[in-house]
């Protein structure tokens, strides 16, 4: 199963929104001009949480509920299109680009998010609430350039 990578999303300084660039070197530790606290931090640093993909099906679903979440404004680092959202697992491979990523788990949603939903009702996408409509997190197998219309492909479920 395929897609394609419609956005690749950076905040050098943190936090979101996270803004479009073409390209990107996706290294292990994240993407290339993305600041993560988590992924930064010695002590917090988590190579399961180096990359953050959302679909872009569903960021449009949540826009025709009135929602006014954007590309990038939930902190992803790669919105695609055309992956079957709700058949993510746990362990799954994508290739984006040269970049071999693996899921590690959906992402929970913080408050930090909250301006994208209305009532701030960032638990919209909270895998436990909403399954299928979750952010995911991957860790870096192998490190590569991802740009802006590169394939995605599910290459291990």
């Amino acid at each position: 199963m395929s897609g394609t990578v419609v956005s690749i999303n950076v905040s050098p300084d943190g936090g979101v929104p996270k803004y479009p660039v073409d390209r990107a070197m996706v290294e292990e530790v994240g993407v290339s001009g993305d600041y993560n606290w988590f992924r930064s931090n010695k002590k917090a640093g988590d190579a399961d949480r180096a990359v953050s993909i959302f679909s872009i099906e569903n960021i449009l679903a949540l826009q025709s509920e009135g929602h006014p979440i954007e590309v990038g404004s939930t902190g992803e680092n790669l919105t695609v299109e055309g992956i079957p959202w709700a058949t993510l697992k746990v362990g799954m491979r994508l290739q984006a680009g040269d970049a071999l990523l693996e899921l590690s788990e959906p992402c929970a949603p913080c408050s930090k998010i909250g301006k994208s939903f209305v009532g701030n009702r960032f638990s919209r996408i909270d895998h436990d609430e909403e399954e299928g409509w979750s952010r995911w997190v991957a860790r870096v197998v192998e490190p590569g350039l991802v740009e802006t219309g590169d394939w995605i492909r599910i290459v291990d479920a």
